[in-house]
């Protein structure tokens, strides 16, 4: 009984402070004095309540419009807008800040987080990666206008990691049409994969289902082209086995090799015979 006594006075008690809070808040909404108005905005952010810093620099930003401390109002309504997930409006605001107050010392941050919030708001795998280059981009940029910068490895760290959704992104969108047994699309689709990223980690294995892509096209091919897809199935398989000749995938490869080299003979004797 005195524990529930305890639990219901605890509640209460903290009711009342949630109720002083919030009372203090319209207290300072209402206030006329935007000087204290950003005083109470810096508090409530360094305090984490980002929804009541946000509102307050969010009407204090066309009240200082054009003075010294307006890009101070833009930059921590970009961070509010931060600590609240609004990672849209953060973008909007800190390029705001960027390009209208070009000499703030709050820049060079700001240009940083540029690419971080898009960072942030990159994808999953799977889905339209137009966000993930404008982090690239971002980033890329903060390194250029910044290369002594302490964030220069963080930013570095970030565009690798972006990169390798991309890396990601694009061996998903080539396997697709290998999956589906579209070789034609899937031999340009794998070839585009690997002009793009030449480094992927996902090499021996684009490597692999290119020449598996190349085999299958030339071995059901109609005649004109069949010469011509199958040398170009056995150049693949020469690039693969060279680059990697002790892939998982070398017996494979080389029943591939010994099927495309048998039906290249064959064609040529039967032209030789014409």
């Amino acid at each position: 009984m005195f524990r529930k006594m305890r639990s219901i006075a605890l509640l209460s008690l903290i009711g009342l402070l949630l109720l002083a809070g919030c009372s203090d808040f319209n207290k300072v909404v209402k206030s006329t004095d935007y000087e204290y108005k950003f005083k109470k905005g810096i508090e409530y952010y360094e305090a984490g309540e980002f929804v009541r810093s946000g509102t307050l620099f969010q009407e204090l930003i066309n009240i200082y419009r054009g003075t010294s401390r307006a890009d101070q109002i833009y930059y921590y309504y970009a961070k509010s807008m931060m600590g609240q997930r609004d990672y849209l409006m953060a973008v909007q605001y800190f390029r705001t800040l960027i390009r209208e107050y070009p000499t703030s010392q709050f820049v060079e941050e700001s240009q940083f987080m540029v690419g971080y919030c898009n960072y942030l708001l990159s994808p999953k795998v799977r889905l339209d990666q137009e966000v993930t280059l404008t982090a690239i981009d971002a980033l890329q940029l903060y390194i250029n206008l910044y290369p002594f910068s302490e964030r220069v490895d963080e930013a570095h760290r970030l565009i690798d990691e972006l990169r390798d959704k991309l890396v990601e992104k694009s061996f998903l969108s080539a396997r697709l049409y290998y999956d589906f047994e579209n070789y034609k699309a899937s031999v340009v689709a794998l070839e585009n994969s690997l002009k793009e990223y030449p480094d992927s980690r996902y090499r021996e294995e684009l490597m692999f289902m290119l020449l598996k892509s190349k085999y299958l096209l030339a071995i059901n091919s109609v005649e004109d082209k069949k010469e011509l897809r199958l040398s170009s199935a056995l150049d693949e398989y020469f690039a693969f086995v060279d680059e990697f000749p002790e892939s998982k995938y070398r017996r494979e490869a080389e029943k591939f090799y010994e099927d495309t080299s048998k039906l290249l003979n064959y064609n040529k004797e039967s032209s030789n015979i014409k």
